[in-house]
C-alpha cells in the first residue's frame, strides 16, 4: 500500500513538471517571437512620410540615440532623446511592428518644402513633423515602443521562476545550483533557461535517474565553469548576431543603429 502510495506520488510529481516545463518552454517561444517581432526595424525617409500620410501611424516618438543599457533577455533597444526633436524618428503601426528611420537622410525636394524653426534636429525632421500635423497625429506622440516591454516582463517572470525551482527544487545533478545561475544568467534571449530544461533535474528523466546525493565519484560542473560558459555564449551569440545582421539584413536580424 505504502509503496503504490508512493509511486502515485512520484508520477503525480513528474506529471506536474512536465506541464510546468511546456508552459515555460511556451512561454519563452511567445517572448522570443513578440520581441521579435516588435524589434525596431530601419526604413527609409520616404516610408515614414508615406505611413504618415496614409495615417498606419499608430504611436510615434522622436530621439537622438539609441539606449542599449538594458540587458534583460527580450529587450530591445530604445530611442531616447535629449531634448531635440530627432534626428532619429520611431514609429509604430497597427500590427505591432516598429519601424525608425535618420530623418537627416532627405531629398532635396524634402528640404526645401521643410518647416524651419523650433527644436528640431534639422530640415528633414521639421518636414516630418509637417506631415504629422497635416495628417492630424500629433496627439499620438509617445508610447511607439511601449509593446516591446511584453517579452521584458515575461522574460522577467520565467527568470524567477527559474531561481525558485534552482533554491527550493531538487539538487541539480549535472551542475551545481551555482552553475546553472551563472549559465542562465549570462546566456542570451533567455537560451539557458533552455538548455536547464533539456538536461538538468527535474526536467530532464535521465538526469532525475542520477542519484540525489552528488559523491566524489560524480563530478557535476562547478559555478565557475558556469561562469566562463555563460560569458562564451554571451560573446559567441554577439559574434554571431553581427554576422547574420550583415548576411541576412535588418528583417531577420534587426539590430537599431547597427
Amino acid at each position: 500500500m505504502g509503496d503504490g502510495s508512493r509511486g502515485l506520488a512520484m508520477v503525480r510529481a513528474v506529471a506536474w513538471w512536465t506541464v510546468l516545463r511546456l508552459v515555460l518552454v511556451l512561454l519563452w517561444l511567445f517572448a522570443a517571437a513578440t520581441a521579435w517581432w516588435t524589434a525596431p526595424r530601419q526604413h527609409d525617409y520616404d516610408q515614414a512620410r508615406a505611413d504618415v500620410a496614409a495615417g498606419r501611424v499608430v504611436a510615434y516618438q522622436w530621439g537622438d540615440s539609441w539606449d542599449r543599457s538594458r540587458r534583460g533577455w527580450f529587450d530591445v533597444a530604445e530611442l531616447r532623446s535629449s531634448g531635440q526633436l530627432g534626428p532619429l524618428f520611431g514609429w509604430r503601426t497597427a500590427d505591432g511592428r516598429v519601424r525608425w528611420t535618420n530623418t537627416a537622410t532627405f531629398g532635396a525636394v524634402t528640404a526645401a518644402a521643410a518647416d524651419g524653426g523650433g527644436s528640431y534636429a534639422g530640415p528633414g525632421a521639421a518636414a516630418l513633423a509637417r506631415d504629422l500635423r497635416a495628417a492630424g497625429l500629433e496627439q499620438r506622440a509617445g508610447g511607439a515602443q511601449t509593446s516591446v516591454r511584453v517579452g521584458t516582463q515575461i522574460g522577467f517572470m520565467l527568470l524567477v521562476t527559474f531561481l525558485v525551482v534552482l533554491v527550493g527544487g531538487p539538487a541539480p545533478a549535472l551542475g551545481t545550483r551555482w552553475y546553472w545561475f551563472w549559465l542562465v544568467f549570462l546566456a542570451p534571449f533567455g537560451l539557458g533557461l533552455l538548455w536547464w530544461l533539456g538536461l538538468e533535474r527535474p526536467w530532464s528523466g535521465r538526469a532525475a535517474a542520477l542519484p540525489g546525493v552528488v559523491g566524489v565519484d560524480q563530478r557535476r560542473y562547478t559555478g565557475l565553469l558556469g561562469f566562463a560558459f555563460g560569458l562564451l555564449s554571451a560573446l559567441g551569440i554577439s559574434l554571431l548576431t553581427m554576422v547574420l545582421h550583415g548576411v541576412l539584413g535588418d528583417w531577420w536580424v534587426p539590430q537599431p543603429g547597427g
